[in-house]
């Protein structure tokens, strides 16, 4: 596993369920095409398995 993941919003959560909004939130990001680096958790990567069709994950060392 990676350390870090690197996590961008890549696709408007308009027309999405609130608890995947509340989840891009919780993820730190708050603008469109926002990336943030968070450390690689397993409660971090169900989150974004959670909104995986709204953001694209890198793997950062």
């Amino acid at each position: 596993m990676a350390e870090t993941l690197k996590i961008t919003w890549t696709k408007s959560a308009i027309g999405y369920a609130k608890d995947q909004k509340a989840t891009i939130r919780a993820l730190g990001l708050h603008k469109l095409h926002q990336s943030v680096e968070q450390p690689d958790t397993p409660s971090l990567r169900g989150m974004v398995r959670k909104v995986r069709h709204l953001v694209t994950v890198e793997e950062v060392r």
